[in-house]
């Protein structure tokens, strides 16, 4: 399998990284600067936390040079860009390009940045994604619905993830293919084990229903969790009856429908808890990302293993004059006509390209990234002769 070692910044308690190691990935240390926050993560993990302010690029980028890692991932705070909060960035913000600085310094094979779907037309993401962009990495930008994606919940998250020297969205089909036919309700994931049909979620207004069933994803869980008011009027779309018996969800039902596990161990008052469970990444939705990105990974590495890209790109260089990026480039688009009709030795330039321009997956593509691949073959047997 494909080795993933990474580090988790802005870890929270933990559920990107705990979603991470399901997928088999190894999480080497994580960075949380909330006290609270870092301590129930060290409850649950036996890596080293930093309480470190990563706003101090520096003093992050030297401690995880020291790591072993080939993958950054990690969520800055998002309520500055929270449907929930007052949709002004402010100094939080400045956090999202610090985490692309951290990147473009350290520059890992991989990284994720994850955060509320709003996110990423701001301009604080705009920023970084200049920065990704600049230091060499392909990416992949898709909002997910975690509810198609193993978690019984109707959650939009958006994620941003950077392999270097490939060419932008080359996991979208993957990321495309695995997701759910069908939504994923309450009592798909629970069974009968909540012993409720209806539960109660306070609304911002009461011009929303505060009133949903089982048999439907959950709404997203947020950092409050408020019992039924005494004034609550009901509200026409209602799931069920305001009974007396009706309530919330528990503090711990709703972690577990943010897929942590019923022993994960949770530190500070009530108020803390629900505020950490309200901003963690659902468990099963970071495993889906990592999924798809090992996928990719052992693809890429199945179907590379005749192509020489390191003496290639050197060979780019020195023969044919381009520079870094254009020679990067040129391996990534290498690497994807391979992908899409494998190489061979044995197979003349002339055969092959029309091989590959019979392929269905290559007719869909754009005419110039049609001419872009064939012209990396070219240059590939150029170099192979």
């Amino acid at each position: 399998m494909a080795t993933i070692k990474a580090v988790d910044l802005f870890a929270g308690c933990g559920g990107l990284s705990l979603g991470f190691e399901n997928a088999g990935c190894e999480i080497v240390a994580a960075f949380e600067n909330w006290g609270l926050a870092a301590d129930c993560y060290e409850q649950n993990f036996r890596h080293p936390v930093y309480r470190t302010d990563l706003n101090n690029v520096d003093e992050a980028v030297s401690i995880i040079q020291a790591l072993d890692i080939n993958m950054i991932i990690g969520g800055p705070p998002c309520q500055d860009f929270s449907h929930a909060g007052k949709r002004v960035e402010a100094s939080r913000a400045s956090l999202t390009e610090s985490y692309a600085q951290i990147i473009s310094k350290i520059k890992p094979k991989y990284f994720l940045m994850e955060n509320v779907d709003r996110a990423q037309k701001s301009q604080a993401y705009a920023t970084a994604r200049e920065i990704y962009k600049e230091s060499g990495y392909g990416i992949t930008e898709r909002v997910l619905t975690a509810s198609y994606c193993g978690v019984p919940q109707r959650r939009k998250r958006f994620f941003c993830i950077g392999i270097l020297g490939e060419e932008d969205g080359v996991l979208d089909a993957i990321l495309s293919k695995n997701l759910s036919n069908t939504e994923m309700t309450l009592r798909d994931y629970f069974g009968d084990s909540l012993d409720i049909e209806f539960y109660y979620r306070h609304p911002r207004n009461y011009s929303r229903r505060g009133v949903f069933s089982i048999d439907e994803p959950a709404p997203t869980m947020r950092g409050v969790n408020r019992p039924v008011p005494k004034g609550y009027p009901g509200h026409p779309k209602d799931a069920g009856p305001v009974t007396q018996d009706l309530r919330p969800l528990t503090t711990l039902e709703r972690s577990l429908v943010q897929t942590f596990p019923s022993n994960f161990k949770w530190v500070g008052s009530k108020t803390d808890r629900e505020q950490m469970v309200g901003n963690a990444v659902p468990v099963n939705l970071g495993t889906y990302v990592a999924k798809a990105l090992i996928e990719h990974i052992e693809q890429s590495e199945y179907h590379d293993s005749e192509i020489d890209s390191a003496l290639f790109q050197e060979w780019l260089s020195a023969e044919k004059g381009l520079s870094e990026r254009s020679s990067r480039d040129t391996v990534s688009r290498l690497s994807r006509a391979n992908k899409l009709h494998p190489l061979s030795s044995e197979t003349d330039l002339q055969t092959y390209i029309f091989e590959l321009g019979r392929k269905p997956d290559f007719e869909s593509l754009s005419p110039s990234v049609r001419s872009q691949l064939k012209r990396a073959v070219k240059l590939y047997s150029e170099f192979r002769n």
